[in-house]
C-alpha cells in the first residue's frame, strides 16, 4: 500500500473513534467505552508507526506526501517526513498510555457522559497529529485551534469545581489570543504571496525579497506558536492549568503538546522564512537564543521554589522548553536531531512523573511536598518510579533524555561555548527539585519544613482526589504506565538504531530545498550527510555532572530548608505568576514586542 494514503488515517481514525464514543456513550458500559477509546488510539499509533517506518527507511518511496482529495492548488497537504511522522507516533503512543492510565480513574460519570473523556482525548490526538503532519500554514492553524479547544475542555473537565474552570479560562484566553495573532500573521503572508502551503510560501518569498511585512508576519506567527510552547514571557497559563487539570491531561500537556509549539516554530522557520526572502539565520538564532535562555533560567528558578508537585513539574516543563528552543536556535541538523531525541526522552520521563503525582493526589488528597512529608513510605514502588524519573530528568546516561541532552548541548556549544553549562545547570536544578520532593515524600529525609520556610504554603490542603475517593489500593495501570514510559525512555538511549533514525530525520528537516522539491515537484527526498546522536565521553560526563549536582542540591535542601529571608528575595519573581488573566495578556503583548525588537535587524 502507498504510504502516502495512510497519512489521512492518522487524523481520521481518532476522529472516527471520538464520533463512535459520542454516538454510543449513553449505551456503552464504562469499561467498554474505555476499551473502545484505547482501541482507536492504538490503531492510530499503529498507522503512525507504519508511516514513520516507511518515511525513515532510505530509498525510493520514502518521505510520503498526500494531497487530500487531489486538490493541489488549494487543499489539505499532509507530509510524512520522519520528524513530523515521529511526533505523530509519539503523540499516539502517549495517548494510548494516558487512556490506559485513565481506566476507571475518574469517578463514575452519569450515563449520558460515559465516554466523554476518551472521546475528548481522541479529538486531542487528532489535532496534535494533524499539526505534526500538515504541510499547510492555514491547516496548521486549524489543527492548532482544534487541539487548543479540546485542551481547554480537558483542563476544566471537572466542571463542578471552580478551580479547574479558572485554570481552563486562563488557558483558553491566553492561547486564543496567541491563535488570533498567528492568524493575523498568516493573513499577511497570504496577502503577500497568495499561498498557504509551507513550501509554496517559502518559494514565493524567495523570489520577491524580504521587507517589513515579512518581518511582521514572522513575529506574529511565531508569537502564537511560542504561546503554545509556554516560552517566557508567554508561559503563565501553563502552571495554572497544570495545577488544576486532571493528571492524565497533564501527562499530555507537558509530555507532548507544549513540545509541538517548539516544533511549529522550527517547521515554520525552516520551510517559510529560512531562505533569502525571509529572516537571516543569525537574527533568528539571536532571537530564539534570548527567549530560550530566559525560559530555561526562569523555569528552573520557579521550579525549585514550588511545593505543589504539579506546579513544580509544570515549571520544569517551562525550563526544558527553553533548552529545546536553544537546540532549535543553533540551526544545524545536529541541533534539531539532538533536540528531537531530547523531546522523546523527556516525554516519557515527564509523563511518568505526573503519573506518580496522580497516585499521591488520589491516595492522600494533596500534592503539597510539605504536607506529604514521610507519608508515602508505604508506597515504595511509586517512590522508586518517582526517583528513577527524577534521574532521567537530570539527563542521566543512558536515558534517551540524557542522550538527547548530550547531543543538543554539544551542538549548542558550537554556537556559544557557555551553553552546555546552561544545559547542565537547568537539568540539575529541575531534576534536583524532583529528587528533593521524592526524598521528603517517600523517605521522610530531613526535618519537616515549617510554614515560614521556603515561601509559605502553596496549596490549601483541600484538593479532591480525581478518583472520587481516596485510593486504598493502587490499581495496576497507575503503576504499569509510568514503568512502561520510563522503560521506553531508557530504550531510546541504548538502541543505536534510534539515534540513526533521529539523525536522518534532523538532516531531512533542515533540508529546505529538499522539502520544497518533495512537496511541490514529487521528488524523492535523500538525507544530506549527517552525524546521528551517539554517546560520547563529554556528553556522558556532563550527564553525570548534572545528575551529581541534582543529588547534591536535593540533599542539601532537605537537610537545610531555605530560610524565609532567602525566599523573600525571590518573591518578586513568584508574584509574576499572579493568576490574573489581564496580567498574562499584558505579558503576551510585552513578549510580542520583545520578539519584534530581537528581529528588527532581521530583514535582509
Amino acid at each position: 500500500m502507498d504510504t502516502a494514503r495512510l497519512l489521512p488515517l492518522v487524523v481520521a481514525v481518532p476522529l472516527l473513534g471520538a464520533a463512535v464514543l459520542v454516538a454510543t456513550g449513553r449505551r456503552l458500559p464504562r469499561l467498554v467505552s474505555d476499551i473502545v477509546g484505547c482501541a482507536f488510539a492504538a490503531a492510530t499509533a499503529a498507522v503512525a508507526l507504519l508511516v514513520l517506518f516507511r518515511a525513515g527507511h532510505p530509498g525510493p518511496g520514502s518521505y510520503p506526501v498526500e494531497w487530500v482529495g487531489g486538490w493541489r492548488r488549494v487543499g489539505i497537504v499532509l507530509v510524512g517526513d520522519p520528524l513530523g511522522a515521529g511526533l505523530a507516533a509519539l503523540v499516539s503512543l502517549l495517548v494510548v498510555a494516558v487512556l490506559v492510565y485513565s481506566w476507571r480513574y475518574f469517578e463514575e460519570p452519569p450515563r449520558r457522559h460515559t465516554g466523554s473523556f476518551p472521546a475528548l482525548v481522541l479529538v486531542f490526538q487528532a489535532g496534535m497529529c494533524g499539526f505534526a503532519l500538515t504541510g499547510d500554514l492555514f491547516n496548521a492553524f486549524v489543527f492548532f485551534e482544534l487541539m487548543g479547544a479540546v485542551a481547554y475542555a480537558l483542563t476544566g473537565f471537572r466542571v463542578e469545581e471552580p478551580k479547574p474552570l479558572q485554570g481552563a479560562l486562563a488557558f483558553g484566553v491566553v492561547n486564543s489570543l496567541g491563535a488570533y495573532v498567528t492568524l493575523l500573521g498568516i493573513t499577511l503572508l497570504y496577502a503577500r504571496t497568495g499561498e498557504l502551503g509551507f513550501a509554496q510560501i517559502g518559494r514565493r518569498l524567495d523570489t520577491e525579497g524580504p521587507d517589513g511585512l515579512v518581518l511582521a508576519a514572522f513575529v506574529l506567527v511565531t508569537t502564537g506558536l511560542l504561546v503554545k510552547a509556554a516560552a517566557v514571557p508567554f508561559h503563565f497559563w501553563l502552571p495554572d492549568a497544570h495545577a488544576v487539570a486532571p493528571t492524565p491531561v497533564c501527562m499530555l500537556l507537558s509530555g507532548v503538546m507544549v513540545e509541538l509549539g517548539v516544533y511549529g516554530v522550527a517547521r515554520v522557520y525552516w520551510t517559510v522564512f529560512s531562505g533569502p526572502g525571509g529572516l537571516s539565520h543569525p537574527d533568528f538564532t539571536r532571537a530564539l537564543l534570548v527567549l530560550g535562555v530566559l525560559t530555561a533560567l526562569l523555569g528552573a528558578v520557579m521550579c525549585w521554589q514550588q511545593r505543589h508537585l504539579k506546579r513544580l513539574l509544570a515549571f520544569s516543563t517551562v525550563a526544558h522548553t527553553g533548552l529545546f528552543l536553544i537546540g532549535v536556535a543553533v540551526l544545524t541538523p545536529e541541533g534539531i536531531s539532538g533536540t528531537a531525541l531530547y523531546v522523546l526522552g523527556h516525554a516519557g520521563v515527564k509523563a511518568a512523573l505526573f503519573a506518580c503525582a496522580g497516585v499521591l493526589l488520589d491516595r492522600y488528597a494533596t500534592v503539597d511536598e510539605h504536607e506529604l512529608f514521610g507519608r508515602a513510605r508505604e508506597l515504595p514502588a511509586v517512590g522508586v518510579l518517582f526517583a528513577v524519573a527524577g534521574l532521567g530528568l537530570c539527563g542521566l546516561p543512558p536515558f534517551g533524555s540524557g542522550l538527547g541532552k548530550a547531543a543538543a548541548e554539544e551542538a549548542a556549544g558550537h554556537t556559544a561555548g557557555w551553553l552546555p553549562a546552561l544545559y547542565v545547570l537547568v537539568s540539575a536544578v529541575t531534576g534536583g527539585a524532583v529528587l528533593r520532593a521524592g526524598l521528603r515524600i517517600f523517605a521522610g529525609v530531613g526535618r519537616r519544613p515549617r510554614e515560614e520556610e521556603e515561601g509559605g504554603p502553596e496549596t490549601t490542603g483541600e484538593e479532591e482526589p480525581e478518583t472520587g475517593g481516596r485510593l486504598l489500593r493502587i490499581p495496576v495501570p497507575l503503576l504499569a504506565v509510568p514503568a512502561a514510559l520510563l522503560a521506553a525512555s531508557l530504550a531510546l538511549g541504548v538502541i543505536p538504531a534510534v539515534g540513526f533514525a533521529v539523525g536522518r530525520a534532523g538532516a531531512l528537516f533542515t533540508d529546505t530545498g529538499g522539502y520544497r522539491r518533495t512537496v511541490l515537484d514529487g521528488h524523492t527526498a535523500a538525507a544530506p550527510a549527517h552525524l546521528p546522536p551517539h554517546w560520547q565521553l563529554t556528553g556522558i560526563l556532563l550527564g553525570l555532572l548534572s545528575t551529581a549536582l541534582a543529588i547534591t542540591l536535593a540533599t542539601l535542601a532537605v537537610r537545610r530548608p531555605v530560610h524565609a529571608g532567602t525566599a523573600a528575595l525571590l518573591a518578586p519573581v513568584r508574584r509574576l505568576q499572579s493568576g490574573h488573566i489581564g496580567d498574562y495578556v499584558a505579558w503576551l503583548i510585552a513578549g510580542t514586542a520583545l520578539l519584534t525588537v530581537l528581529t528588527v535587524p532581521g530583514v535582509r
